[in-house]
């Protein structure tokens, strides 16, 4: 079931037609507080958001479905500016998709979701060194340190995790992450390598935790607790 969180009525009814058009059983919230009581019913397998609702603003609701699920949701806003789109993101949104759209696109982005692993707990608990990390909770800590992540740099970490001691290619950090439509986006992965350095390493410059391979990607290693806050 695809969800469909839309306060205006025309663009609401076009979703709904060209959703089921495609083969999808299709659920529809005119606000924030309806889609929010949606999920609570039935996990939906993938949620098409608004920004711009009527009583919760969909950053609002992104965070609030973030705290228990991992189901796919992709923007769709006429709100096309870099800063919302970052934001949307880093709130845990999967995808952005910026109005008018074409069907084609946005039926394509679906799709993609759909077929990414959307759980993060197939692992709930991941240990590195003296990094924990617990999935569900989307909790990460260096000993007894809760680290702040961002979403998205929490997904970029777990990914990192699962993986760890062996490099991980940009290419396939962007399409986890972001998916598949953002594999060249790699000085926008650089971006948040460095954010995540300064939350994770002891001395970003020098970092110990997450090493670069040039040219190809990263790769997280095992630190014990006296490399973090000493």
């Amino acid at each position: 079931m695809i969800l469909v969180v839309e306060d205006d009525n025309v663009m609401r009814n076009v979703l709904t037609v060209a959703l089921r058009s495609h083969g999808y059983d299709v659920k529809a919230a005119a606000n924030g507080c309806d889609a929010l009581r949606e999920v609570q019913v039935r996990t939906p397998d993938a949620i098409i958001l608004d920004l711009g609702l009527p009583d919760l603003d969909g950053f609002q609701v992104v965070t609030q479905i973030r705290r228990s699920l991992e189901v796919p949701i992709i923007i769709l806003s006429a709100r096309g500016e870099e800063r919302h789109q970052v934001r949307a993101l880093d709130d845990g949104a999967n995808d952005y998709v910026t109005k008018p759209f074409r069907e084609g696109e946005l039926m394509a982005r679906i799709r993609v979701a759909l077929r990414r692993p959307v759980s993060l707990s197939e692992r709930r608990e991941l240990r590195v060194g003296d990094l924990f990390l617990d999935a569900l909770q989307r909790r990460a800590y260096i000993g007894d340190t809760e680290l702040a992540l961002t979403p998205t740099e929490f997904k970029l970490l777990h990914v990192l995790a699962r993986e760890c001691n062996r490099v991980i290619t940009h290419q396939q950090l962007l399409r986890e992450v972001w998916g598949v439509h953002s594999v060249e986006e790699v000085q926008y992965l650089r971006v948040y390598m460095r954010q995540l350095r300064q939350k994770i390493e002891t001395d970003p410059a020098r970092p110990r935790r997450l090493l670069t391979a040039l040219g190809v990607g990263y790769r997280l290693v095992a630190v014990e607790a006296a490399g973090f806050g000493a």
